[in-house]
């Protein structure tokens, strides 16, 4: 194997080294080549070897025990969802996955924030909301999009329900230009949304979680046709 490009020496011996290991080619629990033996084989110094792997620890897939060397960590097991922007990238096959959670986590928060929102939470929802009508491009209506929902999880009071929802937003991102198409027609995109936050609005529980559950099997439909799009034209041009 040829010397990396110094430039992005430690961006790619990183990339190399996390696909890898996502692969299952280190399986977990297995420890790495020793380092001398790895930083011959990708052409690399020690010191960028080893700057490699910190990024790696410091995402949760390897550790390093001294005298010992660096084991691959049991992601699945100990790591958590801030993992998951990567593994998206890795392989989009994730996302199915994280639509799942969606659901379940989006209907349970519309039904919270109905029972829980206050008058100046309604009020931010519904000037949130119009502004996914005014939005100008796909792109900006999915923004807009992403903080009536933000709006929503900080409705039901509950902080968790707002890190998870961030959670799921950041793993999309690897891949959110493919998952934008229920947002370029902005009025569709409102008329979608707007009867979870009217349903809130009421206070009408049930409501808000069948609207809730309407709207993101809606949107999880159209973004999975826009996914299964991008991946026939990109292997279309290899």
């Amino acid at each position: 194997m040829g010397a990396l490009p110094r430039e992005t020496v430690v961006d790619v011996l990183e990339q190399r080294l996390r696909e890898r290991i996502l692969a299952g080619r280190h399986p977990a629990g297995s420890y790495l080549p020793p380092e001398r033996e790895l930083a011959d084989e990708f052409g690399v110094n020690r010191t960028t070897l080893k700057h490699a792997f910190g990024r790696l620890v410091h995402a949760g897939l390897l550790e390093t025990r001294h005298g010992v060397g660096t084991r691959v960590r049991d992601f699945l097991r100990m790591g958590g969802a801030d993992l998951l922007p990567m593994l998206v990238r890795h392989s989009p096959d994730w996302i199915g996955e994280i639509f799942e959670v969606r659901r379940s986590i989006g209907a349970l928060i519309a039904e919270r924030a109905a029972s829980r929102a206050t008058e100046a939470q309604v009020a931010e929802l519904r000037r949130l909301v119009a502004a996914v009508a005014e939005a100008k491009g796909g792109e900006d209506a999915q923004l807009a999009d992403a903080e009536v929902h933000r709006a929503l999880a900080r409705a039901t009071g509950n902080r968790v329900y707002v890190l998870l929802t961030n959670t799921l937003f950041n793993a999309y991102l690897p891949v959110r230009s493919a998952l934008v198409g229920p947002f370029e027609d902005a009025r569709a995109a409102h008329d979608r949304l707007a009867p979870v936050v009217e349903a809130v609005a009421a206070r009408d529980e049930s409501a808000a979680r069948t609207a809730a559950g309407a709207y993101l099997s809606a949107t999880e439909r159209i973004m999975l046709e826009g996914l299964a799009d991008t991946g026939r034209g990109q292997g279309g041009q290899r």
